[in-house]
């Protein structure tokens, strides 16, 4: 096998996941693929001998290319190639079907289209990656503390959404179902929410992966006995109440039914951008 062999064997192995991000940033199955293409030619024109994570330098990579594409385009006044469906005569792609069914759904695709690059890129990486905001400053040009601005503004836009009543009722279910396992030290209930790749996020660092944040949960039993389901910002969340008001509250992301990032908001500041409602 030769040196270019190996990194396209390689490179292979993430592409799903690049695909799958650049879906998000561009809402066009046929621009995500240009854009995980010059991710490939950059690569293969780039010394990646220094580079330790490659799954995280070619996500830098597809960011940057999606950001410039996405400017490109709102300076030509473009839509979207696909106008986030297929053509009805069309046969399914495969790829694309899976990029659909694993999207956190129509609405959110298009919401995502009225924020601007900068916004969008922050939240995509961020929210539904798990990308640093160090790293995303870092392709926007910008500081840290500028990019996590970014995303929460482009959060407050997307979670303002209201979320149709089947959604809202699937997600109570999945929310109930994580609330009853995590108040009985359940690991298995836990695991059936859980997407695979979930990621929870505290003021207290970030944990990933089912069994991980799993583990977590069923260790916070005290806390799921007195937590209780409420819409945050249009969507099903958990709160902890002291003195009538949230003092902690748990905002969820769901793809497929299933959740896959968990923000542990606890912190006063953070807690006053959120809209919790009780239901």
């Amino acid at each position: 096998m030769t040196d270019n062999d190996f990194l396209a064997e390689r490179f292979e192995a993430y592409r799903g996941h690049l695909g799958a991000v650049a879906y998000r940033m561009l809402g066009s199955a046929a621009e995500a693929e240009d854009a995980v293409q010059e991710a490939w030619f950059r690569l293969s024109r780039s010394d990646t001998r220094e580079v330790e994570n490659l799954g995280g330098w070619l996500t830098t990579v597809v960011g940057r290319v999606c950001l410039d594409m996405l400017r490109s385009r709102r300076s030509r006044g473009e839509e979207p190639l696909d106008s986030w469906q297929p053509a009805p005569s069309a046969e399914p792609d495969p790829a694309q079907s899976a990029l659909l069914a694993d999207s956190v759904g129509l609405a959110l695709l298009v919401v995502l289209d009225t924020l601007s690059p900068a916004e969008r890129l922050a939240f995509v990486l961020h929210d539904l990656f798990g990308v640093p905001f160090e790293e995303i400053g870092g392709i926007l040009g910008r500081a840290p503390a500028a990019a996590r601005q970014l995303a929460s503004r482009a959060r407050r836009r997307v979670r303002g959404v209201e979320a149709p009543e089947a959604d809202l009722a699937r997600q109570r279910e999945v929310v109930d179902a994580f609330l009853a396992a995590a108040r009985g030290g359940d690991l298995d209930g836990l695991l059936a929410v859980l997407d695979p790749d979930v990621v929870a996020r505290s003021e207290g660092g970030v944990n990933s992966g089912a069994q991980r944040v799993a583990a977590g949960a069923a260790s916070f039993a005290h806390l799921a006995r007195v937590a209780r389901p409420v819409l945050v910002d249009g969507a099903i969340g958990l709160a902890v109440f002291a003195d009538g008001r949230p003092e902690r509250v748990l905002v969820f992301t769901f793809v497929a039914d299933r959740i896959s990032v968990i923000d542990v908001v606890s912190e006063p500041s953070r807690l006053s951008d959120l809209t919790v409602e009780e239901v």
